[in-house]
């Protein structure tokens, strides 16, 4: 009997320890899940807070920007000696378009044209766009829609039009300067920023007059720098140093402003390649910077370096066929008489050699370097000549002869005018 006793005891105690331990577990998983909602909710405020944070960025960017442009339409005067940086891959183009527009004209002439028929006038369609420079309005433009015109005139957004002269002009770089009797109400100066800050891939945009439909804009990237273009206006030089971009342009559009994110101007819009997609021209805006006080102020610019040579790029198959393991560089075919590099002694081809169908002149000098800087192509040495020399100056040439590379110390020469 005592023994049944104790072991009913012995139950009970059991029982109260199993109902103990199964509350204590039913506690420990509510204050668990409990907190386990807390934290959930804590994580999903922390990134409620996160993406308010992150719109907020977002917004000041943006706002950032629109006061970028804001401060460049109210301060920014050309020469423009302080710009904002090219370098945002973010661009608004409805904003840089409401912001430019006003600046923006159609030039229009008259450009004398001999047939069998007589003497008649062709009508020229270009774009333009407003500078102001030593507290005067200009607008700038291509040479090439402007050179040997008559009746020039410049028609502004807002559908005002007048009569325009040509104050100078720089064929070699395809740039010209035009001066109108046009009210101060209608001059509204874009800023230039430097076009050395671009990169390729930094967005761009284009706006012009493309077959005269007037302020026309097109967006696009920046596909290339330091090409080199052939313009007739330019006779047999090429202009130097140009930009590569995909925003479309078309006849008309020449002279328009290529503007960087902050709707600064990088570029001016120049030339297209035929039966092509996405590939345009612009003269770079350092080429402004350089020219415009000079074109203004005399008329012309007359300070483009000059080699005195004819050339071609070396290529793999070219130096095959000319004896040599250099396949990049310049190959000097023709060195004009008395002109820099005949002084120096550079040499020309003395052969002609036909490679993948066109004719060469083989086994002259081949310009590699110049002032210690690798040149890979006539692009890369027209474009170094163009940024960082002056007629008059020194230059280090590397060049190979005959499989020997040497250093020729050179003094440019000034480019002869155009006949």
């Amino acid at each position: 009997m005592e023994n049944r006793t104790t072991l009913e005891n012995l139950n009970q105690t059991s029982d109260r320890k199993r109902t103990k331990l199964l509350t204590l577990l039913i506690a420990v998983l509510l204050v668990s899940t409990i907190a386990l909602g807390v934290l959930l909710y804590a994580n999903s405020l922390e990134s409620s807070q996160k993406i308010a944070s992150l719109n907020n960025s977002v917004s000041s960017l943006q706002r950032e920007q629109a006061a970028s442009l804001q401060l460049v339409s109210e301060n920014g005067t050309y020469p423009g000696r302080s710009y904002f940086s090219s370098n945002s891959s973010q661009i608004n183009p409805g904003a840089i378009y409401d912001y430019a527009n006003a600046s923006i004209v159609t030039v229009q002439g008259l450009q004398q044209s001999s047939s069998f028929f007589g003497t008649t006038y062709v009508q020229v369609l270009g774009s333009g766009f407003v500078v102001e420079y030593g507290n005067s309005d200009y607008i700038v433009t291509n040479y090439h829609v402007v050179g040997g015109d008559v009746n020039i005139s410049v028609t502004f957004s807002n559908g005002d039009a007048y009569s325009a002269t040509v104050v100078g002009s720089d064929p070699y770089s395809d740039l010209a300067v035009l001066s109108t009797s046009a009210p101060a109400s209608d001059f509204r100066p874009l800023t230039l920023a430097a076009s050395s800050s671009l990169h390729v891939g930094d967005p761009v945009v284009a706006i012009g007059n493309p077959f005269g439909l007037s302020g026309s804009m097109t967006e696009g990237l920046v596909s290339q720098l330091g090409r080199t273009i052939q313009d007739p206006t330019a006779g047999n030089y090429s202009i130097a140093n140009v930009i590569q971009m995909s925003a479309g342009i078309n006849p008309g559009n020449s002279g328009g402003p290529l503007l960087n994110s902050y709707g600064q101007v990088v570029g001016m819009t120049t030339a297209t390649v035929s039966n092509s997609q996405s590939i345009g021209f612009a003269i770079p805006s350092d080429t402004l910077f350089r020219e415009l006080p000079d074109i203004i102020t005399t008329g012309s610019y007359n300070l483009h370096p000059y080699l005195g040579i004819s050339e071609a790029d070396m290529s793999y198959d070219l130096a095959r066929a000319s004896g040599t393991n250099v396949t990049y560089g310049v190959l000097v075919e023709t060195v004009v008489s008395g002109g820099p590099a005949s002084i120096v002694g550079l040499r020309g081809g003395t052969s002609i050699q036909s490679v993948d169908g066109s004719q060469y002149y083989i086994g002259g000098d081949i310009i590699v370097s110049v002032n210690g800087t690798r040149v890979v192509n006539s692009d890369a040495l027209s474009s170094w000549l163009e940024e960082h020399a002056l007629p008059g100056q020194v230059v280090q040439l590397g060049i190979v002869r005959s499989g020997i590379s040497s250093v020729v110390s050179l003094t440019l020469g000034q480019r002869p005018p155009l006949s």
